[in-house]
This record gives C-alpha cells, structure tokens and sequence, in this order.
C-alpha cells in the first residue's frame, strides 16, 4: 500500500511532521531574548552618545550642569544693558517638575533688572538685543502684551525680557526642567564697593535695624570681572527717599519719579523700587 496521502488531504502535523508550529513555550523566550538584547544595545548607545556627543535634549544636562550657562548669560545681560542702572535678582529654584515619567526634575531661574522709568521699553529691550552675542539669535517682538525680548543662551537655555512695571525691565534666564544632578550653587562674590554703598544708603535711609544684605554675582563677558549686587528688601518702604537719599547723590542722580529713586556712588549704582533697596557694580 502506498504512503502517499491521498490527493486533497493535508499531512499530519504531530511532533516529528515536517510542518510542526513553534511551540509557544520558545518562541516566548526567543521573544524575551531579542527584547533583552534590543534594550542593551538601546542602553550601550545611549551611554556612548551622552559621553562623547553634545547633548541633543534639555534632559541630558542636569541642573548643576546648565547653572554655569545660566550664570554666564546673566553677565551677558548685565554687560549688554550698557549704562542704564541694573540690579541682579535672586536665582529662583522649583523643585516638583518631571524631567520624564519616571524622574523628577527642577527648574532654575535668574535675572536681572534694568530701572529706567523714562525709556521706552521697546527701545530698551531692542538696544539689549542687539548687544548680545550674535549666535544667540536675540530678537523683540511686540504682542498684545508689551515688547518681548526672546534669545537662545545655549544649551537649552532660555532668555526672555519685557517690561515689569514700575519702570523696571526684567530680563530672566531659564532652564527648563533639569535633573538635579548636584544642585545648582550660586556663584561666588568676590566682594567689592557695593556693599559699602548699600551701607551708606541704609544710612541715609535712618534704617533702624536692616536686615543682612543678600549678594548676588555673575561672571561678566570674558571671565576676568563680576557684576555684583547687594540688595535688600525695606518694610514698609520708605515714604520720602528722594529727600533722604538727595545728599548720598549729589548730582549724580539718575532718576527721581514716582516709581523709584537712583544715583551713581563712584562705579557703583545705588537704586530703590518700592521696598528694594540695590547697589550694583555692572559690567563696565
């Protein structure tokens, strides 16, 4: 009798068949090798492009990393403002964002205040783009809220400026959400004649118990200089500080409005806004 199978009728498919399917038990584990595989190759190239490549994602620098960045880009701002009085504000960090899914992050801001009541903000804003370097692509525009100034710091840095009120313009340099990483430290003061000025101001002020000065430093273009600004915060600001402040200035008073009172002590530039009470040293 002959083996073949009759025509029309399909050979049989048990073990040993020709035709015996993958058993789902291998093919599982065929699954679960390949997947394996795939994430340490995924994991090896992810290690080499963070080692040797720039980074391509804001997620790639931590905080400590993007704080030097930051830094620098407030010298800059500083430096670009020119003459006009300037104070630095404090760096501002929220923790609470989510870099990713599964990691928390934080964000880190500072900035700097240029206080000139008379200016035109668009004017302002648009000299202070043009000062900054040019492969920060800093440009103004104006919507239906006021002139925006907008630049590319690097490094996934963000810088924005647009008026604040009360005479002021306020120019912030921000990362975004960051790894922490480290942390981010504030530069270093080297210390300088603004905290004497800040002193006589306070002086003149007949503040009768003025809380400790907070300084605040930045690096200026080219490394070899600091802006630096001691500030501190008057409660309740003072009615009279025209009348009070008039003999510190002399006439080397910048501006006398509403808004605020200002005046040059040597290199140094003594302003108060409302309850703030600043003595810069620019970039110049």
């Amino acid at each position: 009798m002959s083996g073949a199978a009759p025509a029309g009728y399909a050979p049989p498919t048990g073990p040993g068949g020709s035709g015996e399917p993958t058993p789902p038990a291998r093919r599982s584990r065929w699954l679960l090798v390949a997947t394996v595989a795939w994430a340490v190759l995924l994991g090896v190239l992810t290690w080499v492009s963070v080692r040797d490549d720039g980074p391509t994602v804001r997620e790639q620098r931590s905080l400590a990393q993007a704080g030097p960045v930051v830094d620098r880009a407030v010298g800059e701002l500083v430096a670009a403002a020119g003459d006009r009085a300037v104070a630095l504000t404090p760096a501002r960090t929220e923790p609470g964002c989510r870099v990713t899914p599964l990691l928390d992050g934080a964000t880190l801001e500072r900035g700097v205040e240029i206080l000139d009541p008379a200016a035109d903000p668009r004017a302002v804003l648009t000299e202070v783009a043009d000062r900054l370097p040019a492969g920060w692509q800093a440009g103004v525009r104006v919507t239906g809220d006021g002139p925006r100034l907008r630049a590319d710091a690097g490094e996934f840095v963000l810088v924005e400026g647009r008026p604040a009120g009360d005479g002021r313009l306020r120019l912030t340099v921000r990362t975004g959400c960051r790894p922490v990483g480290d942390g981010y430290r504030t530069p270093s003061a080297q210390g300088g004649p603004e905290a004497d000025a800040l002193a006589a101001a306070l002086r003149a002020l007949a503040v009768p118990a003025a809380p400790a000065p907070e300084l605040l430093a930045a690096p200026c273009p080219g490394g070899d200089r600091q802006a630096r600004t001691a500030r501190v915060t008057l409660d309740p600001a003072p009615a009279a500080p025209a009348t009070a402040l008039a003999p510190a200035a002399g006439r080397a008073v910048l501006f006398d409005t509403p808004e605020g009172y200002a005046y040059r002590a040597g290199a140094v530039t003594v302003a108060l806004t409302g309850g703030d009470l600043t003595a810069t040293t620019p970039c110049r």
